[in-house]
C-alpha cells in the first residue's frame, strides 16, 4: 500500500502533526504508520560548499582567486546532521512513498532547508510534493494545511528568492571578506590587540547594522551639548509656557531662538523673564475644549514585539523569538515570524473561537465575554488599521489561538509574560476607543508675548482597560486628577509667576536590542532622499527571521557589545575600525539604501515580478565591481593603535590592563619612554595541572584585589583539588599567590570518586 511522507522543521512540530493525524510508531528518526511517514528536518540538513569543495587550492585565501562566482553552486550534506539526513532521504526514496507533504516552517528560510533536502536526495521532480503552510499549530489548522496542501510549484517563486537570498549571502561574504583580508588583514591586526588573529567578517547584511551602530555612537560622541532657557509661567495648580510665535519679539530671531521655545542666552531669558513679572497677568485669548480618540495600536508581528520584550523585560531579540517560537509550537499562539500587524479577512470568520478560549486559559473570561456579549468582535473585518489582506505576505499578526490550556499551565514565567503581551494586544482591537478630553489654551501678555498650556484628560479608558500604555503620548500631558484648565473661560485674566527653565540638549539615544530591530525592519527611514524612500518603502534590513540572529553575529564577531542588564549595544574599538576601512574600499555596504534595495530584489523575486537569474547577475556584478576596487585601492587609513576594551587598572602605574594572547597585561608594555611590563599570565604550571587558564572575569576579580578560586587541578598523587588565588606582584614580577580550598577540595574528590 502507498503512503504519503510529511516532513517538518523539527521533531517537535512532527509529533504535533502525529497527534493531529492520529499517527504512532515511534522509529529511529520518523513515525509510522499504515497511512502516514513522518520525519523531520534539524535546521539546515544540507548546505552550500565552501570553495575548497571545488578546488581544493581555494583554501587558501589568495586575491588571485577572486572574485569567487561559480557558474553552478555546489551543496553538501552537514556533518552535524548526517544521520537525520540520511534516513529522510532513505525515506523520500521508499518504493511505497507516492506523495511527498512538505511541512517545513512556513516561510522563506523553512521552504530553501526542504527544498535542498529535494534536491540532494534525488526526488525532485521525480515524485509529486506538495506545500503545507500553516499559521498556527493546532489540530485543527494542521488538518486545514494539510487538506488545503497546493503542489510544490505554486511556491517556486518564493524558492528561488531563498535560493538567491543563500547565494547573495555567500557570495558577498565569502569574496569581500577574503579580499579585505588578503589586503589589509595583517595591517589591520597588527593595530588591534587580541588574543587570537582576527580575519574580517563583512556580509550583506551585517556590516549594514553594524554602520548604523557605529554611526550613532559617532554622533554620540560628537555631540557637544548646548544649554538654552525656557521661561514658564505658574498659576497655582498649573503652568503655561513662553513660545515665539508670529507677532512676537524673537519669531524668527535665528540668533536668540533655540527652536520656538528657548532661547540661547541667558541673560535674554532673565530679562524678559523680569520684564515679564513687572506686570503679572496673563489673558486668555483662546480655549479649545475638545474630545479626542485613541484607538488600540495595531498588532504585535515579530519586530514590534522584540522591541516590547527588550523594553519591558530587558531580554534579546533572540529570548524574544526563542520564547515566541516556543509558544507557537505549544499552540498557544500563531507563527512568529511575521513582519505583518493586521489580520486576514479570512481569520476574521474563525476570530471568535480564539476569544472564547483565551478567556478560559487565562482566567480573563469577564473581558472576553465584555466582548462577545457587546458583538465588538463582529466588526473588526470592517477596520482596516486591523484587518488588511493587502499587508500580508506569508503570515498574518502573532494572535493567541485560544488552545493550549494545558500548556499555559506549564509555561515558564517568561513565556507567560510574552504571552499576556500578545493575549492582551490581540482583547485590545476589540475594545473600544479610550477617549480623552482635551483642553487647549492661549495666553497672552499686555507686551505681546505668547504663552501656551494643554491638558490631555483619560474620561473613558476604553481599550485601556486591558492594554494599558504609557501616560505621555504624542507629546501630550495625560492628567487624570487635577482640576487644571477645565474650569478657566475665555477672556479671563490669570495672575503669572515667570519662572526661567535652564535645559540642555541630549545626544541622541543608542541602539537597544530592541530599538535596532526596529530600525531594521524600517531601515527606509534611515534614507534621507525621499524618492528613494519610496521605492524601496516595505523592504527593511534582513528580515523577521534573521535579525535576531544578525545582531548575534555581530556580537560573536566582536564587532559589537550588548550590556546583558540593559540590552544596550555600543560598537566595540574593532567594528568601528571595520567599519572605517570597510567606508573606505566598498562604502556601499553601509549603505541603508543598497541593503534595503536588495530585499526589496528579493521581495520582487518572491512575487514573480524579475527573474532569479536577474537578481543574480546584479549581486555577481556588484561582488566583482567591490573586489576589483578593494585589488586596486592603493592604501587606505586604517585607524591607529586599537585597544581591546579594558579588564581593569594596572597596580603599578595606573594604565589599563587588557587581554592578550597568552595573558592580561597592561597597555604601558608599548610605551618606550615610560614602559610597564605588568602581566597575569593565563595559565602557570599549577593550573596547567586541572588543563585551567585565568579568563577575563577572573583577572578582574584578581585586580580588584578579590580573589578567585579553581576546582579541578590535579595534585602529584592524581587527585583532584581546589585552590584560592589572590594577586601579588613586587614591581617586579606578578604571581598568583595560592591557598588550598579545602571545602571545594572534598565536594571536587567526592565528584570524582562518585563518577568513577
Amino acid at each position: 500500500m502507498d503512503k504519503a511522507i510529511i516532513i517538518t522543521e523539527k521533531p517537535s512540530v512532527a509529533r504535533q502533526f502525529a497527534s493531529a493525524l492520529g499517527v504512532s510508531g515511534s522509529r529511529d528518526g520518523y513515525i509510522e504508520n499504515d497511512r502516514w511517514v513522518i520525519t523531520w528536518c534539524v535546521g539546515h540538513l544540507v548546505s552550500l560548499s565552501y570553495p575548497e569543495a571545488y578546488d581544493p587550492a581555494l583554501k587558501k585565501w589568495s586575491m588571485d582567486t577572486l572574485p569567487f562566482l561559480p557558474a553552478r553552486y555546489r551543496y553538501e550534506v552537514l556533518k552535524k546532521t548526517a544521520k537525520q539526513y540520511k534516513i529522510v532521504k532513505e525515506l523520500l526514496n521508499r518504493r511505497d512513498i507516492s506523495v511527498i507533504y512538505n511541512a517545513g516552517d512556513s516561510g522563506r528560510e523553512g521552504e530553501y532547508i526542504q527544498r535542498l533536502v529535494y534536491r540532494m536526495a534525488g526526488v525532485e521532480g521525480k515524485k509529486p510534493i506538495r506545500r503545507v503552510w500553516i499559521d498556527s499549530q493546532t489540530d485543527s489548522e494542521i488538518k486545514r494545511g494539510m487538506r488545503d496542501a497546493k503542489p510544490s510549484s505554486a511556491y517556486d517563486a518564493l524558492a528561488d528568492a531563498a535560493y538567491e537570498r543563500a547565494i547573495a549571502d555567500f557570495a558577498v561574504g565569502i569574496n569581500l571578506s577574503r579580499a579585505l583580508s588578503c589586503k589589509y588583514g595583517s595591517a589591520f591586526n597588527k593595530r588591534i590587540d587580541s588574543s587570537k588573529y582576527i580575519p574580517l567578517a563583512v556580509g550583506r547584511v551585517m556590516t549594514c547594522v553594524l554602520g548604523m551602530v557605529v554611526d550613532r555612537e559617532r554622533e554620540i560622541r560628537d555631540f557637544r551639548p548646548e544649554d538654552f532657557y525656557k521661561i514658564n509661567a505658574l498659576h497655582g495648580d498649573w503652568a503655561s509656557h513662553w513660545k515665539a510665535v508670529k507677532g512676537t519679539r524673537y519669531f524668527e530671531e535665528s540668533g536668540e531662538l533655540y527652536g520656538e521655545n528657548g532661547l540661547r542666552k541667558r541673560e535674554t531669558a532673565d530679562a524678559l523673564a523680569a520684564e515679564l513679572q513687572r506686570d503679572p497677568e496673563l489673558t486668555i485669548t483662546k480655549l479649545e475644549r475638545k474630545t479626542e480618540k485613541q484607538q488600540a495600536p495595531a498588532l504585535f508581528n515579530l519586530a514590534e514585539l522584540q522591541a516590547e520584550c527588550t523594553k519591558r523585560f530587558k531580554i534579546s531579540p533572540s529570548q524574544t523569538l526563542e520564547l515566541a517560537q516556543s509558544l507557537y509550537e505549544k499552540k498557544l499562539t500563531t507563527y512568529p515570524r511575521t513582519d505583518a500587524r493586521v489580520l486576514s479577512a479570512a481569520v476574521c470568520k474563525e476570530i471568535e473561537n480564539n476569544i472564547l478560549g483565551l478567556g478560559k486559559i487565562t482566567g480573563w473570561q469577564n473581558e472576553t465575554d465584555t466582548v462577545l456579549s457587546n458583538g465588538w468582535h463582529r466588526t473588526i473585518a470592517k477596520d482596516r488599521k486591523y484587518v488588511d489582506d493587502s499587508k500580508i505576505t506569508d503570515h498574518y499578526a502573532i494572535i493567541p489561538t485560544g488552545e493550549g490550556a494545558k500548556e499555559y499551565s506549564r509555561l515558564s514565567d517568561f513565556e507567560k509574560k510574552v504571552y499576556e503581551l500578545i493575549a492582551r494586544r490581540f482583547l485590545a482591537i476589540f475594545y473600544p476607543p479610550a477617549v480623552f478630553s482635551k483642553v487647549n489654551v492661549e495666553l497672552r501678555h499686555r507686551n505681546g508675548e505668547m504663552f501656551f498650556a494643554s491638558e490631555k484628560t483619560l474620561i473613558e479608558p476604553g481599550y485601556r482597560a486591558i492594554c494599558s500604555q504609557p501616560k505621555k503620548e504624542d507629546g501630550d500631558d495625560e492628567d487624570q486628577s487635577k482640576e487644571g484648565l477645565r474650569n478657566l473661560r475665555e477672556g479671563e485674566t490669570v495672575k503669572a509667576e515667570f519662572k526661567v527653565e535652564n535645559s540642555t540638549t541630549q545626544p541622541p539615544k543608542r541602539y537597544s536590542s530592541g530599538s535596532i530591530i526596529l530600525a531594521m525592519e524600517g531601515a527606509g527611514k534611515l534614507i534621507d532622499d525621499a524618492e528613494l524612500r519610496e521605492q524601496i518603502k516595505g523592504s527593511g534590513i534582513g528580515t523577521s527571521a534573521t535579525r535576531a540572529e544578525i545582531i548575534s553575529k555581530l556580537e560573536q564577531d566582536k564587532y559589537i557589545s550588548l550590556n546583558r542588564k540593559t540590552q544596550i549595544i555600543t560598537p566595540t574599538a574593532i567594528g568601528e575600525a571595520l567599519c572605517k576601512l570597510v567606508s573606505e574600499t566598498v562604502p556601499q555596504m553601509l549603505s541603508p539604501k543598497m541593503t534595503a534595495s536588495w530585499e526589496k530584489g528579493l521581495s520582487q523575486v518572491e512575487r514573480g515580478e524579475i527573474s532569479a537569474s536577474r537578481y543574480r547577475m546584479i549581486m555577481e556584478d556588484f561582488v566583482r565591481k567591490s573586489v576589483d576596487r578593494i585589488k586596486a585601492s592603493a592604501s587606505v587609513s586604517l585607524p591607529d593603535k586599537v585597544e581591546a576594551a579594558p579588564i581593569g587598572k594596572c597596580p603599578r602605574c595606573g594604565r589599563n590592563v587588557i587581554e592578550g594572547r597568552k595573558g592580561f597585561g597592561c597597555v604601558g608594555y608599548r610605551d618606550q619612554e615610560n614602559p610597564c611590563s605588568f602581566t597575569i599570565w593565563k595559565s602557570n604550571a599549577i593550573l596547567a595541572t586541572g588543563h585551567k587558564t585565568i579568563s577575563a572575569a577572573m583577572a578582574r576579580k584578581l585586580l580588584k584585589g578579590e580573589s578567585i578560586t579553581v576546582s579541578g587541578l590535579v595534585s602529584k598523587a592524581g587527585k583532584p583539588y581546589a585552590a584560592a588565588f589572590t594577586l601579588k606582584d613586587d614591581g617586579q614580577n606578578a604571581s598568583l599567590e595560592m591557598s588550598f580550598d579545602h571545602a571545594k577540595t572534598r565536594r571536587s574528590y567526592r565528584e570524582t570518586k562518585t563518577s568513577k
